[in-house]
Parts: structure tokens; sequence; C-alpha cells
């Protein structure tokens, strides 16, 4: 006869041994890195599908990035004058938001979809979370964290809570409080967490810190559910996925059968060699990333001087320089629609533009942009002059889809050029079907002739 503890040892054996394979599955999906090939993943333009001519798409990029622009200007002021923290009144440096374009991922276990604006002018992810006291109308189910089995929220003493511009310990909660703020006046404030995040719809990784906003204002997202940021910060998606390079290679904006592309890791080094042909020393166009210590997260081009035909506009260097009290300089921007010079520089250069074109100047006002030509009833093979931006070591030539636009209902053709005060921005327009390579490691960046659609 078989004593009852001889019987009940196999058993335990396989209780045990499942609770190792378990444990084992949780340690791996903790650690699961991102893939090795990169990630690659679809950017769809916000007005993508929608029955809308290419100047209108301008114009709606334009308003949607007004109080973006005039804040991004005062924002390294902004983040060095904020007082110490307030839990009540927490005064928060600005950031980017209300990007121009949308990627699809998902969050936690079990994965739910939903899109979020991409934006390289901020750090912090984040999506709107359950319970919500203040949340917008966004297209996708707001996330649960009680439904998924790898949520988690980071505590106060966290590197990830102590890389936030402004933070504040809830005891109630055991977890760290964030408040972001973005240009255009809308907000996040939440929970810092860490999540499992998938992209592409089969590349999950895991222990991504996040924010989840219970308190969401403005009208800056709600084209999508939440922000992935992508600047230079120790919260951004870059960072936290430890890779050095990404690249994003951006559709003409009237174009409505391709999507954009988003690469990170070393499929942004591979996808050069698609997009750059045979001569890469002449199509591949290598310039510095600066950096400024009163705005961390941006990415700032070193301007050194503008041609427009065949003069070289003459300015002071010091107008696109970028100033001691973080002012001045010029961003590179994905999120912002057309590019914005300096008030006195773009003044400069539409008085250059307009003595080498050939068509009266349109002063209707119609089209939203400050420089526009009265078109004649037949323009064929109308020429414009030539526009070269000079980067260190980088002589950048904008093909003329890049910043002239044509308005066929009003018979205008317009500058996609605009004037701002306190910085400037290479915008989105400027970069259409170029594959734009940031390498973090090195601190430069690549203009890569493509045909981005067909990548």
């Amino acid at each position: 006869m078989t004593s009852s503890s001889s019987l009940l040892l196999p058993f335990f054996l396989i209780i045990f041994s499942c609770f190792i394979a378990l444990s084992s599955s949780r340690k791996s999906l903790t650690n699961h890195p991102p893939p090795r090939s990169g990630l690659r993943l679809s950017l769809q333009h916000v007005d993508s599908g929608k029955n809308l001519t290419k100047i209108q798409k301008i114009q709606r990029g334009i308003n949607r990035g007004f109080h973006r622009l005039n804040r991004l200007g005062a924002a390294a002021v902004l983040a060095e004058s904020s007082g110490p923290d307030d839990t009540n009144n927490i005064k928060a440096p600005t950031h980017g938001g209300s990007g121009e374009f949308l990627m699809d991922l998902a969050i936690g276990n079990p994965p739910v979809k939903y899109s979020a604006v991409l934006d390289t002018g901020s750090d912090l992810i984040w999506t709107q979370c359950k319970p919500c006291t203040d949340c917008y109308d966004q297209p996708t189910p707001i996330f649960d964290p009680k439904k998924s089995s790898s949520y988690s929220k980071i505590g106060c003493s966290s590197g990830l809570c102590e890389a936030l511009p402004r933070s504040s310990c809830n005891q109630e909660r055991g977890a760290c409080e964030y408040l972001y703020t973005y240009g255009d006046y809308s907000s996040t404030r939440g929970v810092l967490s860490m999540e499992t995040f998938t992209f592409g719809g089969e590349n999950s990784v895991s222990g991504i810190g996040f924010g989840c906003g219970d308190e969401n204002q403005g009208d800056g997202f709600s084209q999508g559910s939440g922000l992935v940021g992508l600047g230079r910060g120790p919260l951004s998606l870059i960072t936290q996925l430890k890779e050095t390079k990404f690249s994003y290679c951006l559709t003409t904006i009237d174009d409505t059968e391709a999507s954009s592309s988003l690469f990170i890791g070393s499929l942004a080094s591979e996808i050069v060699k698609k997009s750059g042909g045979r001569s890469e020393g002449e199509l591949i166009k290598t310039t510095s990333l600066l950096r400024n210590p009163r705005q961390p997260s941006f990415y700032y081009l070193d301007l050194q001087g503008i041609t427009v035909g065949s003069k070289r506009l003459s300015m002071e260097k010091s107008m696109f320089e970028l100033a001691e009290d973080g002012t001045g300089g010029m961003i590179i921007d994905s999120g912002t629609t057309i590019t914005y010079l300096e008030e006195v520089v773009f003044n400069t250069l539409k008085r250059e533009f307009t003595s080498r074109m050939s068509l009266p100047v349109d002063e209707s006002g119609s089209t939203g942009l400050d420089l526009c030509y009265t078109l004649p009833n037949e323009a064929k093979n109308l020429a414009v002059p030539k526009l070269v931006f000079h980067f260190k070591g980088a002589d950048l030539e904008l093909p003329g889809e890049n910043y002239m636009v044509e308005d066929p209902s009003t018979g205008v053709l317009c500058l996609a050029m605009g004037k701002s005060n306190g910085m400037s921005i290479f915008g989105n327009f400027q970069q259409q079907n170029f594959n734009v390579v940031h390498d973090l490691e090195k601190d430069k960046v690549s203009f890569v002739p493509a045909e981005c659609g067909k990548l």
C-alpha cells in the first residue's frame, strides 16, 4: 500500500515545475528586447483620407501649429524661469505636441490597439487611462490598466520619475504623478507607469515607461489617443528602447495612396541603402545636431545661411545661431507643417524671392501664407528660384514642390514658409520625400532623397 506522502510528492513536483515555467515566462516577457532588425512603423497624416486640396491641408496644419509655434519660441525661457515644484500649481516646460502624423501601436497584455501622435518635439509617451476624471473624446477605447496583467506603477524614486520636468509623489496612489504641457496649451496629467508595448502588430517590448493620463485637457490630441515622444530625453521611446538611430520618410502631403514610415534601430541605417542610390556622396547631406541645455529634447540644426536663386542672403551669422539664453536657433520638427524663419531672415528671403519671380504679388491674404503670387491664366513650365539651406557641412537644395504650393481655386502660387520670433523651425513640408536619419550617437542628421511611398 502506497503512503499518502509519496502520492503527494509527484503532485507538488508538477505544481513547482509549472510555477518555475510561469516565472520563466514572465521573466522573458519583462526582459524582452526590441528586435535586432529594428522596427518599421507606418505613419498616417492626420488629414489623410479627407477630401482636401494640398493648400487646404497646409492651411489646417498652420492653424494646428499656431500656438505650438508661438510657445516653442519661448520654451527655453519658460523652462529656465519655472519655479520650484508645487503640487497644487505645477509649472512645467513647454513641449511640442499636436503633431501631424499618427502611428498605430498596442499597449498592455492582452494588447489594446490605439493610435498616437508622433512628436519629435517632446519625450513622454502617454495615453488616456481609466478612470478618467477629465478626458477628451478619442477614436479608440480608453485604456483600462486594471485589465492588463503587465501594468505597474512607477515609484517616486525611479530614474524615469526623476527625469520628468515636474513631478510629485502621491502617497495614496503610491506612485509618481506627472504633468506635461504642450505648445498648443494642451496638457496631460496622471500616473507614470510601466507597460508592454506592441509595435507593427508583432514586436512586443516590455518595461516601457509611459504616462497613464486621467486629466487631459485641450484639443491638440483629438485626432489620436495619446502621444509618442521621440525627443532626446530619458522618457522618449528612442531612449527607452536604447536605440541610437531612427529615421522617418514622409510622403507628399497630397499623396492619398502611400503611407509615410518610421524606422527605428538598425533598420534606419539599412533603409538608407534603398533610398540613397549609388552616388551617396552627392545625394546624402549630413549635418550636425546641436544641443540646447535649456530645451534638451529638441533636435537643433546648425543653419549657417540661405541661398535664393544664385544669391546667398546677406545676413548676420547671429540671426541663425542658438543664443546663450536658449532662444534662437533652428529645430527640425516632424510636427510643424511649414518652415518658419526669424522675422528678419524671412523678410530678407521674401524680398529676394520676389525680385526673382516674374509674377505679381497677391495681396489678398486668402491662403494664410505670407507670400503668394497671382498666376497667369496659362501657367505652364513656370520657373521658381532655387532654394538652398546651408547647414554646417551640408548644402541642402530643396525640390520646388517642397517649398512652393499652388491653389488652383484662387489662382495663386505660394511660398510654403512663414516668419517666427524666438526660434526657427524646419517643418515637415520641406522634409517631404527625404529619408531623415537621426544618428544620436554621432549627433548627426542626414537627408537622403527618396520616394518615401515606395520604401
